[in-house]
């Protein structure tokens, strides 16, 4: 009981002392005895405020994080599905550029050569019975296309076609081991037979009819066309000479040339439905580069 009524004593003593500080601190104004405490008392307490409030910020901010994730990751799959969509246009834009490149260069060629064509795409690459080397295009007979017609495309010589459907055809390469087609070296009339080796086309096999005809590496061939331009229309670029073989005692020459056409990435090719009126002979074949 005594304790208590001290206890009652010792509060209301305290409670007395802290009204007169405070009317005392409240009159006296900036001139206080007591702002020096004051003071202290502020800074103590601003600072435990600061302290429990860089505590508690990154909390909130991990709270509001989880409750606005659901929406975050919306736009973060938004935004990757536009820059999806940004990339396709893009390289898009840079496919049909570069088809639309290869069928001018290939329309430009046909156009020298007096070579009437029918563009087509390639749609695959395959084999067929008996060749290894041939790809489907997609132009067939109702476009005009027939078996034993040639196929060029901007650079020269692709092959010819083997077979032909209502709405695609096959087209068995130069390149193909099981492929001839006849030859001519520019500028003159030696002639010769183009066979396919394999090798992913990098090379054809020429073999010089005349074992006497000069024959070198730089030499260009054209192609020297079949009667009535079946299967192959005269005056098409094929290739370069890169490497000559000795033959002694043979009566031909060996030669093997790179094809002007990139038989290993073929996209934009034309198939010739109507054969020049008359042999372009050298006019086709590029330009010749002047040394520097």
């Amino acid at each position: 009981m005594r304790d208590t009524r001290r206890a009652r004593l010792i509060l209301g003593l305290l409670l007395t002392a802290a009204l007169v500080l405070v009317t005392v601190d409240h009159r006296t104004g900036d001139g206080s005895p007591l702002s020096a405490l004051r003071s202290a008392g502020s800074w103590i307490f601003g600072t435990a405020e600061r302290a429990a409030t860089a505590v508690a910020g990154p909390v909130t901010g991990f709270f509001q994080s989880i409750a606005n994730a659901p929406g975050a990751k919306a736009d973060i799959a938004r935004l990757e599905a536009e820059n999806s969509r940004l990339r396709a246009q893009i390289a898009a834009g840079r496919l049909d550029a570069a088809r639309s490149g290869e069928l001018r260069r290939m329309l430009g060629l046909a156009g020298m050569g007096g070579y009437k064509v029918v563009p087509a795409s390639v749609v695959a690459r395959r084999g067929q019975p008996g060749f290894e080397e041939a790809i489907e295009i997609d132009a067939g007979t109702d476009d005009g296309v027939r078996a034993e017609m040639t196929v060029i495309n901007g650079a020269g010589l692709v092959g010819r076609v083997i077979r032909a459907a209502p709405g695609t055809s096959t087209v068995v390469l130069l390149s193909d081991p099981a492929s001839a087609a006849g030859a001519r070296l520019e500028g003159g009339n030696e002639i010769g037979v183009v066979h396919g080796v394999g090798e992913n086309g990098r090379l054809v096999r020429f073999r010089l009819l005349d074992s006497t005809a000069p024959l070198s590496r730089g030499a260009r061939l054209v192609s020297f066309g079949s009667q009535r331009g079946v299967p192959y229309v005269p005056g098409v670029p094929v290739g370069v000479i890169e490497r000559v073989e000795a033959t002694p005692g043979e009566l031909t020459r060996i030669a093997y040339a790179r094809p002007y056409a990139d038989l290993t990435a073929l996209d934009v090719v034309g198939v010739v439905v109507e054969a020049p009126k008359r042999d372009p002979r050298d006019a086709v074949l590029p330009v010749r580069r002047s040394a520097p």
